[in-house]
């Protein structure tokens, strides 16, 4: 009997040695994902615990996490086996920020100022019902057929799409939605948020307000070799700086998302590892560094957070648009932009007008054609916090086509050469959803 103790004892001192190197560590990021996720889920999208449970958070070891929402509090709390325990809170007009032990939940902060007017125009070009609209160019048969194509039967889980919508020449010509999901359900978009964050360059270069192609405007690399990365370098993801975007285990784009308080500044400390404007690296800390810089373009913060609705989002209709913050009340432009896909493809057509949206110039036709041409060492695969078509990626679509793309599948897909824009939201990715056959099946669908 002592032996086995003994034994015991060993083995389970073995057991808490691996967990404390290999798990222990992750706990942070598991319950801070869970909290995050539902809180967002929740409080933005009026989810269940449950719908988010087996939708939003069916990833690996996210269901370890025990979550208790406090809808009177508007936060949610989240433990792994009582470890770890991580909070998300909601507010008005920000979402939800998680949050750590120091921070003050009774300090003041500032709400973006929203003008959610409507636009007396039929959808897209306002917020009226869309007009019915035939065309005769088009195999509705094909159409329907690809579109259904891209959703689950029911009880599968292999395709998971949520919503998809096409837009042809201005005009629905294709919506469809999962379960659960609706016209008016708003949808994290994930790393689309970073084509927005890009798309207010755009509009302070058209202004006359900014100059990407100058060096960036951050003070720590005023004196060292950092000095000659070019705001242009980083909406390229081309500033040469180190940076680990691996969502599958600890590295620097999760501990920004789920530990850091100021994610404008995840970047800025580290070091050149490449050559500026010749090593693409994707980085989630780029665009929030961007997201920094664009902070600083403004002399209070009332005014950074009022520009993101003003100049875009509310201009264009974009009324169910949210992108949460951080703790320090820096939009995370990264990740974090919330829509319904009715919205979403507001933004894909706006792009697909070069900018234009109801006779006004959002910005120059010059950076819709920006955005979308490859930036070196990409292979042809991204342009300006776009990704892109030119290498060839989706070989039955479009090469012109690009697109806006987030975590687990969101995509707004624009077609200039076709005038068509396709929104699809969901929870499976390339390769495991078939992007190729939906976009080259809908493109296939346009008769010539």
């Amino acid at each position: 009997m002592k032996k086995f103790l003994k034994y015991f004892a060993f083995g389970f001192l073995g057991f808490l040695l691996y967990f404390g190197i290999t798990t222990y560590p992750e706990l942070d990021l598991i319950s801070g994902f869970s909290a995050k996720s539902v809180a967002s889920g929740h409080f933005i999208d009026n989810r269940s615990l449950e719908t988010i449970q087996q939708g939003d958070n069916d990833i690996d070891k996210i269901d370890w996490a025990t979550i208790e929402i406090n809808d009177l509090e508007q936060s949610v709390t989240s433990k792994v086996y009582g470890l770890k325990e991580r909070k998300a809170i909601y507010r008005e007009g920000l979402g939800v920020t998680l949050i750590n032990d120091d921070y003050d939940v009774s300090k003041p902060f500032n709400v973006p100022k929203r003008n959610k007017t409507n636009i007396n125009l039929p959808y897209p070009s306002g917020n009226l019902e869309p007009k019915d609209t035939v065309f005769s160019n088009i195999d509705y048969a094909k159409l329907n057929a690809v579109i259904a194509n891209a959703f689950d039967k029911k009880g599968e889980k292999n395709k998971r799409t949520r919503s998809l919508i096409v837009l042809y020449k201005g005009k629905i010509i294709a919506e469809k939605y999962a379960d659960g999901f609706d016209e008016n359900s708003k949808i994290l978009g994930w790393s689309m948020t970073k084509s927005l964050t890009a798309t207010y360059f755009g509009i302070l270069q058209k202004q006359g307000k900014f100059d990407i192609m100058k060096p960036a405007p951050i003070a720590e690399w005023k004196n060292d070799e950092r000095a000659k990365i070019t705001t242009n370098d980083l909406l390229h993801m081309n500033s040469g700086l180190e940076w680990e975007e691996n969502y599958s285990k600890i590295c620097d784009a999760t501990r920004m998302l789920f530990v850091e308080e100021d994610m404008t500044k995840s970047q800025i400390n580290k070091p050149l590892v490449g050559k500026p404007n010749n090593s693409w690296n994707y980085s989630s800390g780029t665009t929030n560094l961007l997201s920094g810089i664009l902070r600083n373009q403004f002399k209070t913060h009332q005014e950074y957070l009022d520009f993101w609705y003003s100049s875009l989002l509310d201009k264009i209709g974009m009324h169910s648009a949210i992108v949460e913050v951080d703790m320090k009340g820096n939009f995370v432009g990264s990740s974090y932009g919330w829509a319904t896909t009715r919205d979403w493809a507001k933004f894909g057509l706006l792009y697909l007008n070069k900018g234009n949206w109801n006779g006004e110039q959002i910005f120059d036709e010059s950076w819709a054609k920006y955005v979308a041409t490859p930036t070196n060492s990409s292979n042809g695969n991204y342009g300006g916090q776009f990704w892109l078509n030119a290498g060839g990626k989706f070989p039955n679509a479009p090469k012109d086509m690009y697109y806006a793309s987030g975590f687990q599948g969101q995509m707004i897909a624009i077609f200039p050469s076709n005038d068509l824009v396709i929104v699809r939201m969901g929870l499976k990715e390339y390769p495991e959803f078939d992007f190729n056959g939906l976009l080259s099946g809908v493109v296939g669908s346009l008769k010539k």
